[in-house]
């Protein structure tokens, strides 16, 4: 079963005037398996993690409306996000991630060839100025959520490829986080290989499952 993950920095948690917080069982296990493998996966990772399996869209949404952070409305949406696609397109040509406009939502495809080794977790040094330049991009347009999703290929058990595609996902949210995109637009999960984009019985088709996605969705 895959496990979302709601990333919120220990600034967010200070606002309420609390420390981090389980918010039930499941999510306290979560901790020890997701937290512990992605701890070698990005330099200096941000202190404060909160991880819940009810985290949602709405979640986000409120805390950072209710940060200041103004939702976008009418023709502004559409507006906002094609200044960002372009930007992105500019940013990412050549770089080997792929660029998809779905509606209002941007979806960057990083495929695990160029961003990890072989059944590795940790970002590879090569793909540092990529994200980079992904992070850079997403602090300019804050009113966006982000959501990471880590994918595999059916090479492995069920659990390992879960828990894989979890480690993966949250190194980029690391990364990018650690970079100054706001934790709290930040949504993770790993599908493990439950949501193949080509066929597992070649290694062509393998090596398109294995990939990281990156969502950008409007704040509405």
């Amino acid at each position: 079963m895959k496990k979302p993950i709601l990333i919120a920095a220990a600034a967010v948690l200070a606002l309420g005037g609390c420390s981090p917080t389980w918010l039930n069982n499941d999510a306290g296990n979560l901790r020890n398996s997701v937290k512990g493998g992605a701890a070698g996966a990005a330099a200096g990772a941000f202190a404060g993690l909160v991880y819940a399996t009810v985290a949602n869209k709405d979640v986000r949404t409120a805390a950072l409306v209710g940060a200041g952070i103004g939702a976008l409305t009418g023709t502004g949406v559409g507006i906002y996000m094609d200044k960002q696609e372009e930007e992105l397109r500019a940013g990412l040509s050549d770089s080997g991630v792929t660029v998809t406009r779905n509606g209002n939502d941007i979806i960057l495809n990083m495929p695990s060839n160029i961003t990890f080794g072989v059944d590795q977790d940790k970002v590879q040094p090569q793909f540092h100025d990529v994200l980079t330049s992904v992070a850079t991009i997403l602090q300019r347009y804050p009113k966006t959520l982000v959501d990471v999703y880590g994918h595999t290929d059916s090479s492995g058990s069920d659990q390992y490829n879960m828990d894989l595609s979890n480690r993966r996902a949250m190194s980029v949210a690391n990364y990018v986080s650690n970079i100054g995109v706001d934790p709290r637009r930040i949504y993770v999960t790993g599908y493990g290989e439950s949501q193949p984009i080509a066929t597992n019985s070649t290694e062509a088709g393998k090596a398109a499952n294995r990939r990281v996605e990156i969502k950008i969705t409007p704040l509405t």
